[in-house]
């Protein structure tokens, strides 16, 4: 099982819609990397969802339910995958906070902001979802 971070504007679409549907398909990323990490997504992996913009929070957890497939909503080379909510994390994790902790400074979303799918370590995953 691998572990992921996807990135959200919540008035675009938040963690609490898919709570409310359920399940989605997570289209529309036009970053070639974030597309290479989308298409090495496998059905069971556990994505967090970060919320962007103001809220700058890991918020929820969803399960990947289908593997890369040819994103419907452009004609050209992009890939979506199908998620579901898992549930929303106990405690949300800030971006400051994972900027301050020694092992989640490390990570992707850090390192990188501009990036909306990365992978997560399972010790990221475990400092992130045990909150």
């Amino acid at each position: 099982m691998s572990y992921w971070i996807l990135k959200t504007e919540p008035s675009t679409y938040s963690f609490e819609q898919l709570l409310k549907d359920k399940k989605t398909r997570w289209d529309g990323v036009r970053n070639y990397q974030a597309r290479n990490n989308l298409r090495a997504m496998k059905p069971g992996d556990i994505a967090v969802i970060y919320h962007s913009g103001d809220v700058k929070s890991a918020v929820g957890l969803a399960r990947i339910t289908k593997a890369a497939y040819k994103d419907p909503t452009s004609t050209d080379d992009w890939a979506a995958v199908d998620l579901q909510a898992m549930k929303p994390l106990n405690t949300s994790v800030s971006l400051a906070e994972m900027k301050a902790s020694k092992i989640l400074k490390k990570m992707v979303l850090v390192r990188n902001s501009r990036l909306s799918v990365s992978p997560l370590t399972k010790k990221e995953f475990d400092l992130i979802s045990n909150n």
